[in-house]
């Protein structure tokens, strides 16, 4: 394998890490909550029902993935996105969603016929 190849494998090994770290419902869920502002430990614990441990442990994969940071604000630890472009790619899985459920209600509508 030569130079260009290790980078670009190395670029795939990075990507393979963040979709790896956003591959779960409930960093999924902490990640729709951020989209909408900066959000403590405590808040997001109460919203998704786990012990704050669990909650810890979900924030730490998603930021040693780089995709949140965190803020201490007096004896609050706040998360919020540290890459808004992320975004971006839930908004393609959703056209993707829609479009194969369109393509499946077409399928069954058609049969009926």
């Amino acid at each position: 394998m030569d130079e260009k190849q290790r980078e670009r494998f190395a670029r795939l090994e990075i990507r393979a890490t963040m979709l790896k770290a956003i591959a779960h419902p409930t960093r999924l869920f902490i990640l729709d909550e951020l989209s909408g502002g900066k959000r403590c430990v405590c808040e997001l614990t109460e919203m998704i029902g786990a012990d704050v441990s669990t909650v810890s442990k979900h924030l730490a994969v998603l930021k040693g993935a780089g995709i949140v940071r965190d803020e201490k604000e007096g004896l609050k630890v706040y998360y919020s996105i540290a890459i808004p472009c992320a975004l971006d790619f839930f908004g393609c899985v959703d056209r993707v969603i829609r479009k194969e459920a369109e393509t499946r209600l077409k399928l069954v509508s058609d049969e009926k016929e």
